[in-house]
Formats: C-alpha cells, structure tokens, sequence
C-alpha cells in the first residue's frame, strides 16, 4: 500500500518562498507520473507541477511557471515542490498525488494515491 504524507505548507507574505515535500512510504516501483495538486476554497483542484520518473519535461500550470520547481528523489522516495514570489492567489491546499500507470495526465481522476494536504496562505 502507497502512502504520501506531504510537509512544508504555511503562512507566507507575498514574494516568499516555501519549499513543500512529500514523503512516500510503500512500494514506489509502479508510481509513474507524481505531481502537486492545489485546491482552493470554492475551485476545483488543479495539476499545478507533475513530473515523470526520469524528470524530463515536467508540466507546469501557467500560473505558476518560472515560480516553482518541481523535483524528485527516487532513492529517497521523495517528492518536492519549491514555491519562490509566491502571490495571494497561490492560497490553497495543496495535494501530492501519484499516479501507477505511464503519462503525467492533468485531470485529478487520473492519479491513484494522494495525500491529505498541506495549506499554503499567502498574505498580502
């Protein structure tokens, strides 16, 4: 059984950084595709960062691209986000989520295991 335990959310001033991590415990040999999530009240969760087991080319959402980094440790089973110039309208919950079978897809319905989220709040 897969288990994501995420870390690194808080409260933030506009253009400060958090560095969030998700933590993987189980078999990691069938997770695929593993990227960071975020919902915000009243909006739908969105993909904002995936990212492939060979990091090529990882997807990022417009809003946030030249803003966050997505990375991965295999070895280490870990997964990171780092945040930099966050903005208010980054405020959300955000969700590692991973995903057993090939293709980084956008849709949440695609992805098997999640955690249970760690709240990010951006303050003006």
């Amino acid at each position: 059984q897969v288990q994501l335990v995420e870390s690194g959310g808080g409260s933030v001033r506009t253009g400060g950084s958090l560095r969030l991590s998700c933590a993987v415990s189980g078999s990691v040999v069938n997770l695929k595709c593993m990227g960071w999530f975020r919902q915000a009240a009243g909006n739908e969760r969105e993909a904002v960062a995936l990212i492939s087991p060979t990091d090529s080319n990882p997807y990022y959402a417009d809003s946030v691209k030249g803003r966050f980094t997505i990375s991965r440790d295999n070895a280490e089973k870990r997964l990171f986000l780092q945040m930099d110039s966050l903005q208010p309208e980054d405020t959300a919950m955000y969700f590692c989520a991973a995903r057993a079978l090939v293709g980084c897809l956008r849709p949440p319905g695609a992805y098997d295991y999640w955690g249970q989220g760690t709240q990010v709040t951006v303050s003006a």
